[in-house]
């Protein structure tokens, strides 16, 4: 049996929970100002969950985040500064400004794709965790998707594959209790570990509040896939504290009570961390993630925009550059 990950401290995981929060904080602040264009799907409150999973992956494991995954990606070791950039159109963007907020990538950290289509990240991570397998690597592959996921036929033929091949892959559904505004009982027949259970995939519901509860047993399910037990289907249940989109601000959207709401921000994830360190070490963590912010919002104010003009490079491995369809001007708005 392969030997798990072990815990980072406690102020390692708070520190990443911190990142993450503030993160969100000044990237909604940035769409509010017009610096990033389109909005974002926000993940406060969710922190923990991202926390967790990535410190109980190795560097080369691979990652396949959902939409909702700025936490996942920066747990998983994606420069702030850079990403951050990505998600406002600079060409020091991760992904040179293409992928945006729904597809940042890097594979030098593990996170080979990040998908919006529900669902459609879990036949990737199969895949993945296919070839893997057959280049014999002990390398494993975690798909993370949320709860209005679970009813796609996509990750349903995922977890057969899966299952059948007894592949090193992980599903692990974030389960923040709602599909957009469509809260998870009115959505879903049956449970959601259950999907896995179909096929004979183990699993279980796990607080996804408490990053010390989702790092074990993340560590457990990818113990298991690295000694070739095969997948495993976990159900972290959270609550996103913000909008489903930042469009629901402007919009004014609201479908969750103020009680509701209190009840879950009482176990929020940065709280619980943050107590599990002294004030001092808190405080000090703290000022760290501000300054390091700092830089970053600098280093995207002070990098320029893409032109269109190469609005066409990139899009082939090989550097094939496709004809422009609009003449040699750029111009994609015609005459």
């Amino acid at each position: 049996m392969a030997t798990a990950q072990a815990e980072p401290s406690a102020q390692d995981m708070y520190r990443m929970i911190r990142l993450i929060r503030r993160f969100e904080e000044r990237a909604i602040a940035m769409v509010r100002s017009g610096e990033i264009a389109g909005g974002i799907h926000p993940c406060n409150g969710q922190e923990a969950v991202s926390a967790g999973i990535c410190a109980a992956l190795r560097p080369d494991d691979i990652l396949m985040p959902q939409h909702r995954g700025h936490g996942h990606v920066l747990a998983k070791g994606i420069d702030p500064a850079a990403l951050l950039a990505e998600l406002a159109g600079r060409v020091t963007g991760i992904n040179r400004a293409r992928g945006g907020s729904l597809h940042p990538t890097d594979l030098s950290v593990g996170v080979l794709a990040a998908t919006a289509p529900l669902g459609h990240n879990a036949p990737q991570a199969v895949g993945t965790a296919w070839a893997l397998a057959q280049q014999g690597s002990d390398q494993v592959t975690v798909a993370i998707f949320g709860d209005g996921a679970v009813n796609q036929g996509a990750l349903l033929e995922s977890l057969n594959i899966a299952a059948l091949w007894q592949l090193p892959v992980i599903f692990i559904c974030e389960n923040n209790q709602y599909a957009t505004s469509i809260p998870v009982e009115r959505a879903i027949a049956g449970s959601i570990p259950g999907r896995g259970a179909a096929f004979g995939i183990p699993g279980g519901t796990y607080d996804g509040m408490d990053p010390s509860v989702v790092f074990e047993a993340t560590a457990a399910a990818v113990a298991r896939a690295r000694s070739g037990g095969g997948p495993t289907f976990l159900e972290f249940s959270t609550y996103r504290f913000d909008v489903h989109h930042t469009f629901e601000i402007k919009a004014g959207v609201n479908y969750r009570d103020a009680e509701e709401v209190a009840r879950w921000r009482a176990r929020d994830p940065q709280e619980l961390a943050g107590e599990r360190i002294a004030q001092d070490m808190r405080s000090k963590i703290d000022e760290e993630i501000e300054t390091l912010l700092d830089a970053a919002e600098r280093f995207v104010m002070e990098s320029p925009k893409p032109s269109p003009d190469n609005a066409f490079d990139y899009l082939y491995t090989g550097g094939v550059r496709p004809r422009n369809p609009y003449g040699q001007t750029g111009n994609a708005g015609g005459e």
